[in-house]
């Protein structure tokens, strides 16, 4: 175990592009389908009826997930994922392992401030900071196993020797029968359907209140893609249905538009934070009062270094903090939080009628609640706990080669003519009509070979 006087240093950083199915936590690429993709969900987009039936429809695909490995000089790999796919790579690489690379690990509000600094002239919100997020992840990682200690006694040590969970997933029955504490459902129908998409709206969540009782809890998530008034009309027609709270009604930048809907209904709870990055974004959701809890996710806001600092100003309103998802990386801190009451599951499955890892294959070891818990004993491993599957190797693309990175010190270089001839059969070869990288053993033949004929098997 390292010593104070001689800790490792960061020695490397890798990243890669993670395929097939269910990996890294992809839902869209599901033989099938899956619930959370291929189902009717309000979103800002449904607006348009060509986007109301599948997410894919609007390109919620087109990214796909990451992974970062750092590695320190003693060997030890510190490992986390996220979404991204190949841009997150290329930022990785291009920009900020230049903080990285000899660094102290230990250092994380340096590094991140560095990062986040660095990049505020394109970035401060959306992928950018996810990628921070996911490289401050790993760097969490590094550090609960170069201490031998888990993410959560890094930061504090557990509060509670419970974690105890709701489910989002299409069926509250099926939540309720799995002993989770409560259900969040999301909203099928938006404000572009009128009148008649409201009245569904009711019938849809009395019908899934008749099912499970009047004192289950029942949770709704509206996506960012609702309005003021509908809102304030939808909260008004569901108030006989003991709805625990309202998600996401609003997008996060709408500040007034909270403070205008908690003025109509002071005694409902609405709650917001999924889609919100940086102790700057939550300061004005905070500071407003008008949210009864924020939701921030830990992989998209700015890692665990950024969300503690959301945590503690939460705190010191007396406003609760239930991140969203995130699996192991979020556990870790609400377990250590006292103002965390709760942790989300979000259903897994297709059908997300049983329990599943949120990461799905990428991970040998990942905890999943059982009968809506964990407790810190299922936490108590180095770092976040997470051990890569030998077998998903196969599909991780080096994002060096996906993406013929030169290394950071070297200038991007115009592509040679023959390159530019070549570059739209890899386009061809590699990429759907929707922009999502799917044939990645090819991929990485062409790049590494420069033949697009498969690779003779034995």
């Amino acid at each position: 175990m390292a010593s104070v006087r001689d800790f490792p240093t960061i020695k490397a950083v890798r990243s890669f592009v993670i395929g097939g199915v269910g990996s890294g936590g992809d839902y869209h690429n599901v033989a099938g389908g899956h619930w959370l993709i291929d189902s009717p969900i309000s979103t800002p987009s449904s607006i348009w009826e060509k986007y109301r039936n599948s997410r894919t429809s609007w390109g919620i695909n087109v990214l796909g997930s990451f992974l970062v490995e750092i590695e320190a000089t003693d060997g030890t790999v510190g490992i986390a994922t996220g979404f991204g796919g190949p841009p997150a790579c290329w930022l990785v690489h291009q920009h900020f392992e230049r903080f990285l690379i000899g660094a102290d690990p230990r250092n994380t509000n340096l590094l991140f401030e560095q990062m986040y600094r660095s990049s505020m002239y394109y970035g401060r919100k959306g992928l950018p900071t996810a990628i921070i997020s996911v490289i401050d992840l790993a760097l969490w990682d590094l550090l609960g196993k170069l201490r031998n200690e888990p993410v959560y006694k890094l930061i504090g040590g557990a509060c509670k020797e419970r974690l105890n969970f709701y489910c989002t997933g299409p069926e509250p029955t099926a939540a309720k029968e799995m002993g989770f504490w409560g259900a969040k459902v999301a909203l099928p129908y938006s404000p572009a359907e009128g009148h008649v998409g409201l009245k569904k709206n009711v019938e849809y969540l009395r019908k899934h209140r008749e099912d499970i009782g009047p004192d289950f809890p029942l949770m709704v998530d509206c996506y960012m893609s609702l309005n003021v008034s509908y809102i304030i009309e939808l909260a008004e027609a569901c108030k006989d249905l003991n709805i625990n709270w309202w998600e996401e009604t609003l997008s996060p930048d709408d500040t007034d538009g909270f403070e205008q809907i908690k003025r109509a209904h002071p005694t409902i709870k609405f709650t917001t934070g999924e889609h919100e990055y940086s102790r700057y974004g939550f300061r004005k959701l905070i500071e407003g009062r008008n949210l009864d809890i924020i939701q921030p996710d830990v992989m998209w806001l700015g890692g665990l270094t950024e969300l503690l600092k959301v945590s503690a100003m939460a705190a010191a309103y007396d406003i609760p903090v239930v991140p969203h998802a995130s699996g192991p990386y979020s556990y870790h801190f609400v377990i250590s939080q006292p103002n965390c009451p709760f942790q989300e599951y979000l259903a897994n499955s297709p059908d997300g009628k049983s329990v599943l890892p949120v990461f799905g294959d990428l991970f040998l070891d990942e905890p999943i609640p059982t009968q809506g818990f964990l407790t810190a004993a299922d936490l108590d491993k180095p770092g976040f706990g997470l051990t890569l599957n030998p077998a998903v190797r196969s599909k991780l693309i080096p994002g060096h080669l996906l993406l013929a990175l030169p290394s950071p010190e070297k200038p991007l270089a115009v592509p040679a003519p023959q390159a530019e001839v070549e570059a739209p059969k890899a386009e061809a070869n590699g990429v759907n009509g929707n922009g999502v990288v799917h044939d990645l053993a090819a991929k990485v033949q062409e790049l590494t070979t420069g033949s697009t004929e498969p690779a003779a098997t034995n």
